[in-house]
C-alpha cells in the first residue's frame, strides 16, 4: 500500500515509462552479454584453481616453444 497524503487520499505513483520493442532488444542483448561474461568468468577461474598445483611454464621457455624467441 502506497502512503497517504496530507488530505487522506493514496500517494500518485509515477506512470511507469513506455519501451519500446527496440529499447527491450538492446536491454536484452546487453544482459545476455553480461551472462556471456559472467560465464567466461566462471570458466578462467576454474580453470586457475585446477592449474594452481602444477608447475609453471618460465616466459622465456614458452617463447622458444612457441618460436617467438
Amino acid at each position: 500500500m502506497s502512503m497517504s497524503n496530507a488530505i487522506g487520499k493514496p500517494a500518485r505513483r509515477a506512470p511507469k515509462p513506455k519501451l519500446s520493442l527496440r529499447a527491450l532488444q538492446e536491454e536484452l542483448a546487453a544482459l545476455n552479454e553480461r551472462v556471456e561474461d559472467l560465464e567466461d568468468l566462471r570458466e578462467l577461474n576454474q580453470a586457475i584453481a585446477r592449474q594452481a598445483n602444477k608447475p609453471r611454464v618460465p616466459w622465456a621457455k614458452a617463447k622458444k616453444d612457441l618460436g617467438l624467441a
